[in-house]
């Protein structure tokens, strides 16, 4: 989870915290002026209790509902008993964290399990028009169990569809990625092919030459064997055509031609950048075209850029950053299924990927750490 989102989350448990604390405050005040002072108490609890389930429900969903059933069922059965003088069962604060509960089974449990959830909550309201039918509070239950069930599907679905999505961009970067690196491990087996060639005819003629190719063509192998090793586990679709490989003059031309329709980039590299390995270049490349992408869809206000590549023994860094106001509306737009992408390809080779506010200043970073193996 980033940054962004913990906060939406906390933001979101205290907004909802605060919900129940005022309608649980309305309805004991609502009890202690209509039935007496002392009634508003088994209410009161019932609901905090409720409540309280409500705002730890992302621990363990499934539990949490049942144990918020078991009480929205007490708080129906215990005033029908003939020596209780209780007022109604279902108070307002009380249905609204069962209601809570039951749309969070719903939208996150299995098929089964949100069934028995909702069907539960189902038979509480049912039994609460069989004690009082003619009162306001079944109607109230059964407009908040509608509520949290529809809410729930809706998310459900909503859920569902972004996982789909996530689903096929990171298949189509596998895809490409697979692509790209087949085509690598082809590129180092035709020289080691060529290289043999060669030797068999060093061999006749200048036989003392032959272990120095021969370790030419051991260090061609392990090259690529270190591709195929990235390879396994994506699948290629030999239907596409390969992608051609960027290189480090094609990130020069890309940063020209996005300083022609957006704000100055700035762009700092390696002096030499013969020694990446092909699928590295690549990647470095898709990640800058995918950040700047990013900034002429969703951060207009940005007045320059850096895009920094640096190289040292064990790594390519590279990091874009702009100086856009960071709003609330960002986080969420800057982090779409184009970073999901990116983050497949970077992880897929060994790397690191951090997209989020710049800390301390103004403005938004992507920055990706792509491992180099030292060939030899």
């Amino acid at each position: 989870m980033t940054i962004p989102d913990r906060w939406v989350r906390g933001l979101s448990t205290v907004g909802l915290g605060v919900s129940f604390l005022v309608a649980i405050g309305i309805q004991s005040l609502a009890l202690a002026q209509t039935w007496g002072a002392a009634y508003w108490v088994p209410g009161c609890v019932a609901a905090v209790v409720v409540c309280g389930l409500a705002l730890v429900r992302q621990r363990e969903r499934f539990w949490t509902a049942v144990a918020g059933l078991v009480v929205a069922a007490l708080a129906v059965l215990v005033p029908l008993l003939p020596e209780s003088r209780l007022p109604v069962g279902l108070g307002p604060a009380l249905v609204l964290g069962l209601a809570v509960l039951i749309g969070s089974a719903v939208r996150a449990l299995t098929p089964v399990q949100a069934g028995v959830i909702a069907g539960a909550g189902l038979l509480v309201v049912a039994g609460q028009f069989a004690a009082k039918p003619a009162s306001a509070v079944p109607a109230i239950a059964a407009a908040a169990w509608l509520a949290g069930v529809g809410t729930g599907l809706l998310l459900r679905g909503l859920d569902d569809r972004a996982k789909t999505l996530a689903d096929q961009v990171r298949r189509a970067e596998r895809l490409e990625l697979a692509r790209e690196l087949h085509d690598i491990v082809a590129h180092h087996i035709t020289g080691m092919l060529i290289q043999t060639q060669a030797t068999q005819i060093i061999a006749r003629r200048n036989p003392e030459q032959v272990p120095e190719s021969l370790t030419e063509i051991e260090a061609a192998g392990a090259e690529a064997m270190s591709a195929m090793r990235r390879v396994l586990g994506l699948l290629r679709d030999t239907d596409d055509a390969a992608p051609a490989t960027p290189g480090p003059e094609d990130l020069s031309a890309l940063v020209e031609r996005f300083s022609r329709q957006g704000p100055p980039v700035h762009l700092t590299m390696p002096d030499d950048e013969s020694d990446w390995p092909p699928e590295v270049t690549s990647t470095v490349y898709r990640i800058v075209q995918e950040a700047l992408t990013n900034v002429l869809r969703h951060a207009r206000q940005a007045t320059s850029l850096d895009v920094t590549v640096t190289r040292d023994p064990e790594a390519v860094t590279v990091e874009v950053t702009d100086d856009a106001p960071t709003n609330q509306n960002r986080p969420h737009h800057r982090s779409g299924y184009g970073l999901i992408g990116m983050r497949e390809r970077v992880e897929t080779l060994g790397g690191l990927l951090y997209a989020g506010p710049r800390p301390g200043v103004e403005g938004w970073s992507v920055r990706a750490t792509l491992p180099i193996e030292e060939s030899g």
